[in-house]
């Protein structure tokens, strides 16, 4: 009898992983059956990768790529950081205001240091 009822509680959970498989398969067979697959010189052509797209992956391609990936996860975790800082600003006090004030001011630092290096430009 308890067994009955411990697969009676799991019941609910099995019926959405079926729910969700049939939805999964549905959606990708929809899209498989009703996409077009014309491509052409313009969807082929290097979007913003700067290399071509198909071609051998082992290609040296340009540093700043990496500097551009690095500055947006800097700033994105600045972002981050904000979020829940302005949230606790009441409780945290000035102790954690001026935290902040001297976090951002060592990334605005960090950030002039690449502009005026000429990091940020692109030929």
């Amino acid at each position: 009898m308890a067994s009955e009822e411990l697969l009676s509680e799991y019941l609910p959970i099995l019926v959405f992983l079926a729910v969700a498989a049939g939805l999964s398969v549905m959606m990708i067979a929809a899209s498989l059956i009703a996409g077009l697959r014309r491509p052409d010189p313009d969807k082929l052509s290097a979007y913003e990768c700067g290399f071509d797209a198909f071609a051998d992956a082992r290609n040296k391609f340009d540093v700043r790529f990496y500097l551009v990936a690095i500055l947006f996860i800097i700033f994105d975790l600045e972002i981050a950081f904000l979020f829940p800082w302005a949230v606790a600003l009441g409780d945290i006090g000035l102790f954690g205001f001026w935290s902040m004030v001297s976090f951002l001011g060592i990334l605005t630092v960090g950030f002039i240091y690449e502009w005026k290096k000429g990091a940020l430009e692109w030929e």
